[in-house]
């Protein structure tokens, strides 16, 4: 898919004297995908907050409980 960005006269420039030519389209689109990723990652995280609580998870507040559970999920136990 092509698509017109465009990009202050400054930031163009370093991307065309940072990246070669033939490496720019695929430099941007690494660029656009990491940015959704993190946009992505930061609005779960949003949605999430305080579902998890000492109330929910009593046998998680202490270093050994946590062991434990991690024990149990990772077959130690």
């Amino acid at each position: 898919m092509k698509t017109l960005i465009v990009l202050p006269d400054e930031l163009g420039a370093e991307l065309k004297n940072t990246i070669p030519a033939r490496q720019r389209s695929r430099f941007v689109s690494e660029a656009v995908e990491k940015q959704l990723r993190s946009m992505k990652f930061k609005k779960v995280l949003k949605e999430t907050a305080g579902t998890w609580t000492d109330k929910n998870h009593p046998d998680m507040k202490t270093q050994a409980g946590i062991n434990r559970h991690l024990g149990r999920i990772r077959g130690w136990s």
